[in-house]
């Protein structure tokens, strides 16, 4: 029994001792990391108390990823799970092997967000502690990741509660993360040839997955904007500065300027990469095909990034920046599927969907949404958990062209003769005029090889923006009738031009390439005399030496950052194209200055409550509400907004039914005797939301030419003016399944009657009747 007191009272002593150290800091003596005090926290938390399975406390990294990414800054927290709590805690990381007992044997740096409860270790500056001892369930940090090539990283925490030290090594209290990998060579992409991709955006944002303050109304994706690019060009880039076409995308969700700016890119820049916007932002894939866009890549143009915004938010994008589609093997990546969470473009300060303006100066960095961020936040999540992913991203390598030289074959062989620069069509549609899709193609007009025209239609569903023209809702095609050719035989078909190879020199005056093949000789055998190549000389900088780093101007001055006493503003301008020597650009990219504002007044502004909101500015559609507050203190010491004004959404407005002119009357459908012709006119426009019904779309007359004379041989044959004619043929299908349609028969002579002349009255017969004549 004495043995065991004994045991009992050396135990209580050694962790007493401890508890000393780990809570009492200030009372080491300076210079304490020359004597290995952070070596002693180390050793106490592999020599102290240790309780496997123990589940009360928790280390975590927000998102709980599986790796690290250089440079990236990460939110750290230590939980308690109720009823549990802690008094006291140290958070480090170290190299992965390392002991702690030397400065290079800590890697990354901590980042106070609350200096109320988390400080730096006073003799131990890497780790982290509390400020003051008393009972808590959660505390959090930044910690940013070290730079590239560090390795594995070990995070340890201990948890002091009461007369107990918990520490865990391998459990729940400890983390341990690895840089993430990358796969390709970060300098230059060694594939050969190039390769095209179809990228496919999934959108998942939904009342069901995202329930939280989901806004029901104008929930939609902006239009997909991007490009394959260099890795001299930088679209967006967590970390970095939203540039004014980002900022237009994740504020507006307008794609215009945005684009604009790709473009000037030049050669930097293979294909801009676009899709629609989706209105709503969510609907079943059987209902909406997801939207989608193809895009090619080559050696020195291998990177892909994108953004899309969802709406209405502050400024909340998704996207990806700077993906790699080259591998270390030399080869083409075949596929790429990522989930995306939401990003903060660092412009706007709103905490929810529906925040109003309220622009963040000055600008901020991009940086991930976290669940952290606000408790008004729809993402928002005390525990500090993952944010579900919004949308899904799955991009899928559709052909190659060219000698390839991977070092390992690809299991998917899909290298054609030519993929060119098959870009889709332009579409200017504006984002404001909201279409259904396109119906199928009619009917040629012609059945000969006359040349005849089709059509096709669609339905302006809303137009958002009445003061923005919507362009056409009838597309049409010039055709011929079945088994003839557009192209005349003896032309030579050649491809499109494959765009311009990228220029032959990185700085100053060099030459670049394009070509075609041909894709059809000449029936007649002769040999194409057209060109399949052609060069021309590039520019990329005229003024430009190995060392030189080529800037923008400087931006205007950013307001003050306060209204009243003295504040700061800031400037910037952009690296254009950094040294191509390789070295740092040591231009100065960003300056701030101190800003006088008026002195502030300590008298407050008074004013009356919000009156209610006014009646909208329109009957139906979408308009405009206003409401208004008194100002009830002097007008010069005051100045806040007094009338705010937002937008408001009704039933849409009728829109009435649109028909197209009559067609001219059709032939009677009698050779003889009496028959009837036909007109029609065509559907432009459907009814919507209670506009008038549409007119009759089909009219018919009578039509007597002269009278038949007939002798009937057989029943099955039928003689007219002294021709022998064959039975009547079946109706031909209709040409339309509704909206009034046409059908024909024929008559064909059997056996002309002697005498008769091939271009008398002893000719074909065909008579045609209406069908299908209901409204669609």
């Amino acid at each position: 029994m004495g043995i065991r007191l004994h045991l009992l009272l050396l135990q209580y002593y050694l962790v007493s001792s401890f508890l000393c150290n780990a809570v009492a800091f200030v009372e080491e003596p300076a210079g304490g990391r020359s004597d290995g005090y952070c070596g002693r926290i180390l050793r106490a938390q592999t020599q102290g108390t240790r309780r496997d399975g123990h589940h009360e406390f928790r280390l975590r990294m927000e998102g709980d990823p599986e790796s690290y990414k250089p440079g990236n800054t990460y939110r750290v927290v230590l939980l308690a799970t109720s009823p549990a709590y802690f008094r006291g805690f140290t958070l480090i990381a170290l190299k992965e092997g390392r002991e702690g007992t030397t400065d290079d044997d800590y890697t990354g740096h901590f980042q106070i967000i609350d200096e109320e409860d988390t400080q730096y270790m006073t003799n131990c500056p890497p780790a982290v502690t509390e400020s003051t001892p008393r009972r808590r369930t959660r505390i959090q940090v930044l910690w940013t990741a070290p730079p590239s090539g560090s390795g594995c990283v070990i995070l340890k925490a201990s948890i002091v509660q009461k007369r107990i030290i918990y520490f865990q090594d391998e459990g729940s209290l400890t983390l341990r993360l690895c840089e993430k990998g990358n796969d390709t060579p970060p300098d230059q992409c060694c594939a050969c040839g190039t390769a095209k991709y179809r990228l496919t955006f999934f959108g998942n944002w939904s009342e069901k997955v995202h329930p939280k303050d989901y806004p029901r109304r104008a929930n939609h994706w902006s239009a997909l904007i991007g490009g394959s690019h260099s890795r001299g060009y930088v679209l967006w880039e967590y970390g970095g500065y939203a540039s004014e076409g980002v900022r237009q995308v994740a504020e507006l969700g307008s794609p215009i300027k945005m684009e604009e700016e790709i473009r000037q890119k030049g050669d930097e820049v293979l294909t801009v990469i676009k899709t629609k916007a989706q209105w709503p932002a969510w609907q079943p894939l059987n209902l909406r095909a997801a939207p989608s866009a193809e895009f090619s890549v080559d050696r020195t143009r291998h990177l892909m990034s994108f953004l899309t915004m969802l709406g209405p938010s502050p400024d909340w994008n998704v996207g990806l920046s700077g993906e790699d589609l080259c591998t270390k093997e030399c080869g083409w990546v075949q596929r790429l599927e990522t989930e995306l969470i939401p990003w903060d473009a660092g412009t706007d300060s709103g905490v929810t969907y529906e925040s109003p303006n309220k622009p963040t100066l000055p600008q901020e960095k991009i940086r991930p949404l976290t669940s952290l961020d606000h408790p008004q936040s729809p993402f928002y999540d005390p525990e500090g958990g993952a944010i579900t992913p919004v949308a899904r991203v799955l991009v899928e390598r559709i052909a190659r062209k060219g000698e390839q030289c991977n070092v390992v074959p690809d299991t998917v062989d899909d290298i054609v003769a030519d993929i060119g620069q098959e870009e889709k069509e332009e579409d200017d549609t504006p984002e404001t005029c909201i279409y259904s899709g396109w119906s199928p193609w009619s009917a040629c007009s012609s059945a000969t090889c006359e040349k005849g025209r089709r059509m096709r239609q669609r339905m302006l569903k809303a137009q958002l923006d009445l003061s923005v023209p919507c362009p056409h809702t009838q597309d049409f095609q010039p055709c011929m009738g079945p088994g003839c050719s557009m192209e005349e035989p003896s032309t030579c078909m050649m491809s499109e031009w494959i765009s311009w190879s990228a220029c032959s020199v990185s700085c100053g005056m060099g030459m670049r390439s394009r070509e075609r093949y041909v894709k059809q000789y000449p029936e007649d055998g002769s040999l194409c005399q057209l060109h399949t190549e052609e060069t021309e000389k590039c520019v990329v900088n005229e003024e430009c030496s190995p060392s030189s780093c080529v800037v923008t101007e400087w931006t205007e001055w950013d307001p003050c950052s306060v209204t009243c006493g003295v504040g700061i503003r800031r400037r910037e301008r952009m690296v254009k194209m950094p040294p191509i020597d390789g070295s740092m650009c040591k231009t100065e990219v960003a300056e701030v200055e101190k800003c006088m504002m008026p002195e502030c007044h300590t008298i407050p502004c008074m004013l009356s409550p919000w009156s209610d909101w006014s009646e909208c500015s329109v009957t139906c559609g979408r308009g405009l509400r206003t409401r208004q507050r008194m100002l009830k203190s002097d007008p010069a010491e005051c100045t806040e907004e007094l009338e705010q004004s937002e937008k408001c959404m009704l039933p849409e407005c009728p829109v009435d039914c649109m028909v197209s002119d009559w067609s001219e009357w059709s032939e009677c459908n009698k050779s003889c005797g009496k028959g009837h012709t036909i007109r029609t006119r065509m559907v432009k426009l459907e009814p919507q939301f209670g506009g008038s019904a549409c007119p009759e779309m089909i009219q018919r007359k009578k039509c007597k030419i002269r009278k038949c004379r007939t002798k009937t041989k057989n029943q099955f044959e039928t003689t007219i003016s002294g021709c022998r004619m064959q039975p009547w043929s079946s109706w031909t299908d209709c040409t339309k399944p509704c909206g009034g349609g046409i059908q024909e028969r024929f008559m064909m002579v059997k056996k002309r009657a002697k005498g008769s002349s091939s271009t008398g009255s002893c000719k074909d017969r065909k008579e045609i009747r209406a069908c299908n004549v209901h409204l669609c």
